[in-house]
């Protein structure tokens, strides 16, 4: 892949899991990747500023004066997120143009540090916050990445992933979550006790459905 052209520099993020994880392995090419419906925002030659997990947990440790900013949809963030951290408020990407516009003016006061599973959505999400007048920095390798630096700290909960795993603790090794089979909740162990959680069938967010 580093043989074509603009990807000499590429980055691999490395996942170790037990068993294959995915059903298929399934390659597409788009000519937008985490589309959002936002015309301009080009991060490959106007990016946001990244910074490091090892930096952020320093400010964290200093208890900087910043705003962490979740980018991830609210059934992602039910795993966990970052202590303190405010959550966009939205069931789908595309959504998230919407939601920073729906952001009090007073988070322009102070830097925001935004994150996500992997750093991918905030790619986009980090340019288009820029745009729109925010002093933004973008968690370079999002949660996992500071997961492998930094372990669990600031950090309440497991990093909800997109394959048959479907939660990370810190040490990011696979947790006993689960996704419900009927609604697609991600559901802790907690969640799993719930009378109306039937394997295959329903769970407590969507039994009444």
């Amino acid at each position: 892949m580093r043989s074509i052209p603009g990807l000499a520099d590429l980055t691999p993020k490395e996942s170790a899991s037990a068993e294959q994880p995915y059903n298929r392995m399934l390659v597409k090419i788009k000519k937008e990747i985490i589309a959002f419906g936002v015309a301009g925002i080009d991060p490959a030659r106007q990016p946001a500023a990244k910074l490091s997990p090892r930096t952020l947990k320093q400010w964290l440790d200093e208890g900087r004066a910043i705003t962490l900013l979740d980018t991830r949809n609210d059934y992602e963030i039910r795993l966990g997120t970052f202590r303190g951290a405010v959550a966009a408020g939205i069931d789908h990407f595309r959504d998230f143009p919407e939601a920073v516009r729906r952001l009090p003016p007073a988070v322009k006061d102070r830097p925001i540090v935004m994150f996500c599973t992997g750093g991918i959505r905030c790619e986009k999400a980090g340019p288009f916050m820029a745009r729109e007048g925010y002093d933004v920095f973008q968690l370079d390798g999002g949660i996992l990445k500071y997961f492998e630096e930094c372990g669990g700290a600031h950090y309440d909960g497991e990093c909800f992933v997109f394959d048959r795993r479907v939660g990370l603790d810190p040490n990011l090794q696979e947790t006993k979550s689960v996704m419900c089979f009927a609604c697609q909740m991600p559901l802790t162990e907690e969640d799993q006790k719930d009378p109306h959680y039937v394997p295959d069938v329903s769970c407590g967010h969507c039994f009444q459905k």
